[in-house]
């Protein structure tokens, strides 16, 4: 009996998926991209400089550097879309470095430009855009860490002085070679704030440029292997998840491309708003109305074996040693407890997260506020709570430390830090005149006295994602001394205990009880009757 064509079609096609194949398939696939920047004549010439290499890049690219110029990545600024308030670099206080004011060429050595060295950058310029920090793909371009943007032009030491050379990039082949942004460069400057390898965020650090999914489902290499713009995107180089504006509760749920709002930078984006299977009473989903997925989803954070820094007491700093030169004190694992020009420092890893409810409304400390210095002083304070429609239940690594203020004025101060004159008065660890610097050049009184504060500063979580059967279990939570003890205004089961609910709920599974064997026991009776 012969088959018809159509089942020796469907058998054909069956072979040849099964089939080996006929020709070896490459290790890796071939490049998406419809240009060869090898062969584009203007990117053969030899570069000298980083803006040099841009006005070359937007002979094709002619729109790139004004669409950067609206972003918050390159104004460092943006206004809240609820409170109105003025947010970014530029304008807040840190708990770390304090400001970027009167300490530019080291503060913006992470600027996407170059030449922010003082207040009078041009925000305009166009050759002054870095294309290479984000779309370098060889690996060897670095911004200079004093070079206001730059990188180095020649070999030379950092820190000065020293053994450990910089090397001068070559522009000519990094500009043949750049290719779509990678976490490797999103990292550069994003894994390193604050001064250091893990040092501000918690959750994103060097770890994260080769990760298994075991640190992180979504970006781990041997998974999903994200990179940041996976999630991090946007139209016109408008890059969508700014912590400054995060949003705390993604009611809009999953997001088609080129059809919603474009904003891929919430979990719900892409798992929507009922990401759990169904049970039967859907009670797992129904916690996302009111705990953010990131609170059971991240358990721990800094736990990629790099550690992140939990405390900075600039109150320490100025203690030389007895030749009267800068001390430098590290710990067992390498990492800097004290030095003379920044005071006191502590680490910690696999780190249980600080929960809170969080809307989403960021709101910073300003130089003209006046705080109470007797009190832990919060950087930065957030709207939120169990009442609230748009607030979640959030994890935070929370930031603590010392540093100084304005005695007279109770205000939070700028100092200065790094520039012009800075060793004149560090040598002897003038406060007072750094303190006067830094205000200046904010355009803000300083009275004259100084004291130090103990201040916090909270930081969202949103990364390192562990894979689900790492997720709280019910028990972290639902109990006498669970991870959210400290948190107010609602009544949970498991921590909580009030004597007519908790009575009216026992004496509901008691009566489910006595309802389920009585049902039994008439079952049993009526079959022994049907028997009989």
């Amino acid at each position: 009996m012969f088959m018809s064509y159509r089942t020796w079609l469907l058998w054909l096609g069956v072979w040849c998926l099964s089939a080996p194949p006929l020709f070896a398939i490459p290790d890796t696939p071939p490049s998406q991209s419809t240009a060869d920047h090898n062969k584009f004549e203007v990117l053969k010439q030899d570069f000298k400089t980083g803006p040099e290499v841009t006005k070359a890049c937007l002979e094709c690219h002619t729109e790139a550097a004004q669409q950067l110029h609206k972003t918050p990545h390159w104004q460092w600024q943006l206004t809240h879309p609820d409170t109105g308030q003025t947010l970014g670099k530029r304008t807040i206080i840190n708990s770390f470095c304090g400001s970027i004011t009167s300490n530019y060429a080291r503060c913006t050595s992470c600027h996407i430009g170059y030449g922010w060295k003082d207040d009078s950058f041009d925000f305009t310029s166009e050759v002054n855009v870095d294309c290479l920090v984000c779309h370098d793909t060889t690996g060897t371009y670095k911004k200079f860490p004093t070079g206001a943007g730059h990188p180095t032009y020649e070999d030379k030491p950092f820190p000065p002085n020293s053994k450990k050379i910089w090397t001068a990039p070559d522009l000519t082949h990094i500009a043949q070679n750049v290719g779509k942004t990678s976490r490797q460069t999103c990292g550069a400057c994003h894994f390193y704030g604050g001064g250091g390898d893990g040092v501000k965020h918690g959750d994103l650090d060097s770890s994260l440029n080769k990760p298994d999914k075991k640190l992180d489902v979504h970006m781990g290499m041997d998974g999903l292997d994200f990179s940041c713009a996976t999630c991090h995107i946007g139209p016109a180089h408008e890059v969508q998840g700014s912590r400054y504006s995060t949003v705390a509760k993604d009611t809009h749920g999953i997001d088609v491309p080129g059809r919603d709002d474009l904003n891929r930078a919430t979990c719900e984006s892409c798992h929507g708003n009922q990401p759990h299977e169904r049970t039967i009473n859907n009670k797992i989903n129904e916690h996302t109305d009111k705990v953010a997925c990131t609170t059971c989803h991240i358990p721990r954070f800094a736990r990629g074996g790099v550690p992140s820094k939990m405390w900075w007491d600039w109150s320490t700093a100025g203690t030389m040693n007895e030749q009267g030169q800068p001390i430098k004190q590290k710990n067992t694992q390498g990492y800097v407890e004290y030095v003379s020009k920044k005071g006191s420092f502590t680490w910690d890893e696999n780190i249980v997260p600080e929960y809170a409810w969080y809307s989403g409304q960021f709101r910073f400390r300003q130089l003209d506020e006046v705080i109470d210095p007797n009190e832990v002083v919060a950087i930065n304070d957030f709207a939120g709570s169990y009442d609230d429609p748009g607030a979640r239940i959030w994890p935070f690594k929370v930031m603590r430390g010392k540093q100084p203020y304005d005695k007279g004025n109770n205000t939070l101060v700028v100092s200065h830090l790094f520039g012009k004159d800075k060793e004149a008065y560090w040598k002897s660890f003038d406060w007072q005149t750094a303190i006067k610097a830094g205000m200046d050049a904010a355009g803000a009184p300083f009275s004259g006295e100084y004291g130090f504060i103990e201040t916090t500063m909270h930081w969202p979580l949103a990364h390192t994602v562990a894979p689900k059967e790492e997720a709280l279990s019910c028990e972290e939570c639902h109990s006498r001394n669970g991870r959210l003890q400290k948190l107010s205004g609602f009544y949970m089961p498991g921590r909580d205990y009030h004597y007519w609910l908790d009575t009216i709920g026992w004496l509901m599974v008691l009566g489910s009880l006595i309802g389920v064997l009585l049902h039994g026991l008439g079952r049993m009776v009526l079959r022994g009757k049907h028997h009989g």
